[in-house]
């Protein structure tokens, strides 16, 4: 498992990946989710890159 890098950023963090999900239509549970497929897991993680990319990108403006 990943350790973050800033142990307060935890939970944000976690809110981050449950807005992801819901905006690519994924029903994540808290805790334990390795029901996924790898597609459901991989739309989340894209959507959290793309989010992250373009809050960047605004903040360069």
């Amino acid at each position: 498992m990943a350790k973050n890098v800033v142990p307060e950023a935890k939970d944000a963090l976690n809110r981050f990946k449950m807005e992801a999900a819901n905006e690519v239509g994924v029903n994540l549970k808290q805790g334990y989710n390795g029901d996924l497929t790898s597609k459901q897991a991989g739309s989340i993680g894209g959507q959290m890159v793309k989010k992250m990319i373009e809050s960047y990108e605004n903040s360069m403006k």
